[in-house]
């Protein structure tokens, strides 16, 4: 049986700063994202499995997204770790959800750790084909498996 590849869809909301940039994207703002993220596999061929013809139940699929990326940045400040807001007084008692990460948090790089994320926790016959991270309806940010090797 042929590849088929499934596409699903995320929105979360999230504000993040680019330490060191020469831009206004230096301050904290934020983005309503949309992450769009494709797999591909062969459907089942078990007439007796409950999945039969799916390559993958979008519920599963769903579910690896939502707690590896959606549930964690939604409402989240996301800031670089080797930056100096670390030390912004009070900070976290002005935010509740603010998330350092060892990165710069621009939308290639995120990307790049959304990739690592749900790469570990798809099943071994699924592979994780492309994902789009778009920070506008006009700016966007593609990973490729292809472009990995």
């Amino acid at each position: 049986m042929a590849k088929i590849r499934l596409t699903k869809i995320f929105h979360f909301e999230m504000a993040h700063a680019l330490f060191g940039y020469d831009g206004p994207c230096r301050n904290i703002h934020g983005h309503s994202y949309a992450l769009e993220v494709t797999i591909s596999g062969v459907p089942v061929n078990d007439p007796s499995n409950p999945k039969h013809g799916m390559v993958m139940d979008f519920t599963d699929l769903k579910g690896i997204v939502k707690e590896q990326i959606v549930d964690r940045l939604d409402h989240a400040l996301i800031l670089n770790g080797n930056s100096p807001h670390k030390n912004i007084p009070d900070l976290d008692k002005n935010f509740e959800n603010v998330i350092f990460v060892d990165y710069q948090p621009t939308c290639e790089n995120m990307l790049n750790d959304f990739a690592h994320r749900i790469q570990k926790l798809l099943p071994n016959n699924i592979e994780l084909v492309c994902m789009k991270l778009k920070e506008t309806p006009h700016s966007f940010s593609e990973w490729f498996a292809t472009d990995q090797h």
